[in-house]
């Protein structure tokens, strides 16, 4: 017969789950910090022997890491999607910046039409608080707060796609974005008239998502990366023409 004795879970395989889950999710991110051993215990409701178990377990599983008088922390598990060499790589080719953009608006069309229609009315509050903040930061015109909420904006609603697969892979490429690897976001602050049109055009990727309508949302994302596309492409142009026309320069000043 196909059944087994009914075996009790220790706490520490609970605790394991329960944390597993939150990082699965997307709740916990990497590099957070973890409540203190005696406020978590507390909060699960085990003993703090039973909890250190479960902190070993989920650090042998290079889940969680410890920091010397600092505590425990969420491991950075988005920091090893790609090799060192594949990242360089990466960051000297213009070929990879566009086709980043290509799998940016695939992707997100999809997160965007998913969200429109499985978000729970608390996602859809979160990408709301989200962009009214892009609202705020857009009179004060620093590009590097504008940057931060495009990319807290497009995560939420990644976030509220509720597939973790994608979530777990566009957090990580949005990490190497944040880093510089495929281009500097505050390049598209930096001109009013760009930054106008950015923020309107996340304020239609977020009417289509409040009003639940997937196909709005997806063609807004998509409109949103192909104009995204078409500015870096201008502006790699002109960078291209500038450092022409400098050595033009200098050949005339030598002649």
């Amino acid at each position: 017969m196909p059944f087994q004795k009914v075996q009790t879970e220790k706490l520490s395989t609970s605790v394991i789950k329960q944390i597993e889950l939150l990082i699965l999710r997307g709740i916990l991110r990497p590099g957070e910090r973890l409540p203190s051993e005696r406020e978590l215990s507390e909060r699960l409701g085990v003993s703090r022997p039973s909890l250190r178990e479960a902190i070993s377990e989920l650090q042998d599983r290079g889940l969680l890491a410890s920091k010397a008088g600092a505590g425990i922390f969420v491991a950075d598990v988005l920091g090893n999607a790609f090799s060192e060499s594949l990242i360089r790589l990466f960051s000297s080719h213009d070929e990879a910046v566009f086709d980043y953009i290509s799998f940016r608006r695939d992707m997100e069309g999809l997160a965007a039409e998913r969200a429109a229609r499985f978000a729970s009315d608390t996602d859809l509050k979160v990408i709301q608080a989200v962009f009214e903040k892009m609202e705020a930061a857009h009179p004060k015109r620093n590009p590097a707060d504008e940057a931060r909420l495009d990319a807290d904006f497009h995560l939420a609603i990644i976030e509220a796609s509720h597939n973790v697969i994608m979530l777990h892979m566009m957090r990580s490429m949005y990490q190497l974005l944040r880093e510089g690897v495929f281009y500097n976001r505050s390049i598209m602050f930096k001109q009013r008239t760009t930054r106008s049109d950015l923020l309107d055009q996340h304020r239609a990727i977020n009417a289509a998502l409040q009003n639940r309508d997937a196909e709005a949302a997806r063609a807004a994302v998509i409109t949103h990366l192909d104009y995204v596309e078409s500015n870096l492409s201008d502006h790699k142009t002109a960078e291209r023409n500038e450092a022409i026309a400098r050595q033009r320069f200098e050949h005339e000043q030598r002649r």
